[in-house]
């Protein structure tokens, strides 16, 4: 669902970097990193142990993708108001590497995350998310599933 104030030029230069950066979580590409993000980029939900500002996604993938080098992203919906970019995410993928000094046995991975992105002249500045981990850990053995 797109804001009517915004225009379709507008909505083309929002959705860019935004495109970027999803694309940069399936394959760690800095290229893709660079062109989504803002070198001042503030995570406002971030995690202890990340770096903040564009490091704290480069870790994050790396990590990720090592554990679940087959990994998916799907926009199953999408806010587009004023600035922002709110985006409901689905992962997938298969885990076949290691996290967390766990080593996968081909375990299906499957969650949800959301995205509240801020997008100022053409890159992502802020973001406000939250990822169903909980699922995640119960996926590849971690956690107990309740």
């Amino acid at each position: 669902m797109v804001s009517p104030e915004i225009r379709p030029g507008e909505l083309a230069t929002l959705l860019k970097p935004v495109d970027a950066f999803y694309g940069f979580w399936v394959n760690g590409s800095p290229d893709l990193l660079r062109a989504a993000l803002s070198p001042e980029f503030v995570d406002h939900t971030l995690p202890r142990g990340r770096p903040q500002g564009p490091a704290g996604p480069a870790a994050a993938s790396k990590t990720f993708l090592a554990a679940v080098p087959d990994l998916r992203v799907t926009v199953v919906q999408r806010l587009v108001v004023r600035d922002r970019v709110v985006s409901h995410l689905r992962f997938i993928g298969s885990f076949t590497g290691t996290f967390a000094g766990r080593k996968g046995r081909g375990e299906k991975v499957d969650f949800i995350a959301t995205d509240i992105l801020r997008v100022q002249d053409g890159l992502i500045t802020d973001n406000w998310h939250l990822e169903d981990n909980l699922t995640f850990l119960q996926q590849i053995g971690a956690i107990p599933k309740s």
